[in-house]
């Protein structure tokens, strides 16, 4: 059991290592530069879009501020977004919009040059090396309005199963009538924003929750440097996934390991008490579903806006994947608990490198000795009488270090 000093320590420490994590402010800047221009191309008046007010917002993990660097920072982030359109031309299927979207790209030279192959949803541009990142592009259908439907709905006290409204209709070229139903109420329905609003309802209190993810899904949000609890939490489970499964196609995937954490999450202020309650309880979230198709029960993770939508359905097909899963969830509660037993900065910096990556939790507490150098030279130090770690919390007062050639 924790002492609350040791709570502190470790969530500051936790609260550092999601800092290195993060994306730095110049490449968030950037990147909504990017996919702002995008935006502006896309409707310009002489473009066949600019009947339908085409607007680019975030979705995934950008909107929800738990993106993380990639565990090689030469790696490519992957953003994903939202094209929306109000309206189309009756005749227009999923496949003509989709291409109404594609073909507007390729009429720049630019954006021609840096689009991927077809997807089966989006388009992709993928920007230059020194950019290190590339976008997913989702057309999608929108009703009249929408926006501020959006907004009001975002700003409201909303319990969990009112966000209905602000789903949207989007392209899949998998499905069979893609080519050929021109009535949008037939085309798949998706509602990225409206898990944005329970995952933030989740994360925090009403009060901050209608601030928050109003910026977020505003088309130009602004860098949100102070993170809550459950957003930290998203960001360290996701680093130990990958350091653990090292870019293997049958990691869990990051909505469900979201959603899951969501569920557990009981509204803890500390991210130590909420990673510890987070990490060993979200196997209970897991449902167990009979299939009427197989015939068999089958693994079910809910989505919150969507119930009848699985976000486990592929483990059907790719049975490796519901292993990892649990594998993972076994691991990560062990790492946890053998990292919250350490005493020592040195000892505790030596069990999560491999859970965490080396280069991360040296940053991390490099972070933390220049943070509590400072604290030391202001004459505010303070030492954990259990951890053994010097900064701004504890019940020990430091002594001050006079460093050669000055008073």
């Amino acid at each position: 059991m924790l002492t609350l000093e040791e709570k502190k320590q470790f969530s500051e420490i936790l609260e550092t290592l999601g800092e290195t994590l993060d994306i730095s402010e110049s490449q968030y800047d950037a990147t909504v530069r990017s996919y702002g221009a995008v935006g502006e191309w896309l409707a310009k008046p002489e473009s066949t879009l600019a009947p339908y007010n085409p607007i680019i917002r975030p979705q995934g993990s950008f909107m929800l501020g738990t993106m993380i660097k990639p565990i090689n920072e030469k790696d490519d982030l992957d953003i994903d977004l939202v094209c929306e359109l109000t309206g189309k031309a009756p005749q227009w299927t999923q496949y003509n919009l989709k291409q109404a979207v594609g073909n507007r790209l390729k009429s720049n030279e630019i954006y021609n040059k840096m689009l991927d192959k077809e997807g089966r949803r989006c388009w992709t541009l993928i920007y230059a090396e020194s950019s290190n990142y590339h976008m997913d592009i989702l057309p999608s259908l929108v009703s009249d309005g929408y926006s501020l439907i959006l907004e009001k709905r975002l700003s409201a006290s909303a319990s969990d199963s009112n966000y209905d409204s602000l789903a949207i209709r989007i392209t899949d070229s998998k499905q069979g009538n893609y080519y050929t139903d021109t009535n949008p109420e037939n085309w798949m329905k998706s509602n990225p924003f409206g898990y944005g609003g329970w995952f933030l309802n989740r994360a925090t209190i009403e009060m901050r929750k209608s601030m928050l993810m109003s910026a977020s899904v505003n088309p130009v949000p602004k860098y949100q440097k102070e993170k809550l609890p459950l957003q930290r939490v998203v960001q360290i489970l996701k680093r130990h996934r990958d350091m653990m499964f090292n870019g293997s196609e049958d990691k869990p995937i990051s909505i469900i390991i979201t959603t899951l954490a969501s569920r557990a999450y009981k509204k803890e202020t500390s991210i130590i008490d909420a990673l510890i309650s987070v990490a060993t309880s979200m196997r209970n979230f897991i449902e167990s579903r009979y299939d009427t198709k197989t015939g068999k029960f089958v693994k079910w993770v809910a989505n919150p806006v969507n119930p009848e939508e699985n976000f486990a359905d592929k483990w059907v097909e790719f049975p490796q994947r519901e292993k990892n899963f649990y594998k993972w969830l076994d691991q990560v509660e062990s790492d946890i608990q053998i990292i919250v037993q350490k005493r020592g900065l040195q000892y505790i910096a030596e069990a999560m490198k491999k859970s965490f990556g080396e280069q991360s939790v040296a940053k991390t507490f490099s972070v933390l000795g220049d943070r509590d150098l400072a604290f030391r030279q202001s004459g505010k130090m303070l030492m954990s009488t259990g951890t053994g770690i010097l900064g701004s919390v504890g019940t020990v007062a430091a002594a001050s270090h006079n460093f050669h050639g000055k008073d």
